[in-house]
């Protein structure tokens, strides 16, 4: 049994999957700073993106690991990766081979909450 303690203080990465097995992963831009994104990660994909330094995660929508940019060519490239205080949650600082979301903009995160109506924003 892993205790939180050796979780939230110690040096050893133990992430903690959700009952879905999952964690969330917040994609950041590593110049800019900008959310590009959130997905989630299993095991699979952590360990896929730990080992190539690309990002991968698991597309609940397919079931399956998804490689961003497998289709696009837009991969992202991991520089860093930081973990929340109890590890169930990861930040990807990375370097953006194009475009991240699905709609060919820079950012998914692209419009804002105005007076209760969606308004575009400068990407």
């Amino acid at each position: 049994m892993i205790d939180d303690t050796d979780r939230e203080q110690g040096t050893e990465f133990l992430p903690r999957f959700d009952a879905n097995g999952l964690l969330t992963a917040v994609v950041i831009d590593r110049s800019s700073k900008d959310v590009l994104m959130v997905a989630f990660m299993d095991r699979e994909a952590l360990d896929a993106t730990l080992e190539t330094g690309e990002a991968h995660f698991h597309s609940r929508s397919r079931g399956r690991l998804w490689k961003k940019g497998e289709t696009s060519g837009n991969i992202l490239r991991v520089a860093e990766i930081g973990v929340d205080c109890d590890q169930d949650a990861l930040v990807l600082k990375v370097e953006p081979g194009g475009p991240v979301c699905h709609t060919g903009a820079r950012s998914c995160f692209y419009r804002r909450l105005d007076d209760g109506r969606l308004t575009f924003v400068d990407s």
